[in-house]
């Protein structure tokens, strides 16, 4: 059997680093693929929905995961890569973590890369790296988790409200549940608030960067990375979590192969010949 219109979604989001004294890095975006004319087994099909990658939690220094893979039979979407973690005291800080779109590079007293995107490889890709954190002081901003539309924000600034921590990286529109909804944006950078606010959370589900607060979450059912967070005083905070990922399958009209759905617990067993479509012949599972 095969479906004549097969739009693929994007994985969990990475999370974004915790942070104490530094700022940590945002989550990158699940990877973003699509395919038609997809042929599918007779018999079934295994579909797992990526859930978001946890923030990075406290004490310090602990990097955001990255999020889950999302399958649907033969494509995989690799999960985004999970923020970089500060180390304080002025040691050099991590990179971001790599995945279907990078984790943004933690600040510290180096400046620290964004992970790779579109890893493993895949053609089209399926995602974009992180942005670099700044190259300042120890409590220097974070950079931008990459998305499946655009590479993370490099972090800017050293100097006292001139700095921001790297905006997350764009996410990717489609109109295929008939009016356009943007995916897989990552997660912005944390950033202090002497120097400047946090990075702004990229469309498509990404969470904003905290200052002297923690990250937001990425969107749930979006694909976006959670965002990097910063304390300044008092207790080490965690990151915020990565959104769980999507899948869209559409097919035209009465004969599409029929499905139907089992939830599991992650994942979802569809075998053919049991069920109907719906009229606009879409399957939508989400988290």
């Amino acid at each position: 059997n095969g479906y004549d219109d097969v739009e693929y979604y994007p994985a969990g989001g990475g999370g974004g680093a915790s942070s104490c004294a530094n700022s940590g890095g945002g989550g990158g975006g699940g990877g973003y693929r699509t395919a038609t004319c997809l042929s599918v087994p007779s018999s079934s099909v295994t579909v797992t929905v990526g859930g978001g990658g946890a923030g990075g939690t406290s004490p310090y220094p602990n990097g955001g995961s990255s999020g889950q893979d999302s399958i649907f039979s033969t494509i995989t979407s690799s999960g985004g890569g999970g923020g970089g973690p500060n180390i304080q005291g002025g040691s050099p800080s991590r990179t971001g973590n790599t995945g279907g779109s990078g984790g943004g590079g933690a600040g510290g007293s180096l400046n620290q890369a964004g992970g790779a995107g579109n890893t493993p490889s895949t053609s089209p890709s399926q995602g974009n790296p992180g942005g670099n954190s700044a190259n300042g002081p120890s409590d220097a901003s974070g950079g931008g988790g990459g998305g499946a539309g655009g590479t993370g924000g490099n972090a800017s600034g050293a100097q006292p409200g001139t700095g921001f921590g790297g905006v997350g990286g764009n996410g990717t529109a489609n109109s295929i549940t008939g009016s356009p909804v943007t995916y897989a944006g990552g997660g912005g950078g944390g950033s202090s608030p002497v120097l400047g606010p946090g990075g702004a959370g990229g469309p498509g589900g990404g969470g904003a960067g905290g200052a002297n607060a923690q990250g937001g979450a990425g969107t749930v059912n979006t694909g976006g990375g959670g965002g990097g967070s910063n304390s300044d005083s008092g207790p080490d905070i965690a990151g915020g979590a990565g959104g769980a990922g999507i899948i869209i399958v559409k097919a035209p009209g009465p004969q599409a192969p029929l499905i139907s759905v089992t939830p599991g617990s992650n994942s979802y067993s569809i075998p053919t010949g049991v069920a109907t479509f719906n009229v606009t012949g879409e399957l939508i599972i989400g988290k």
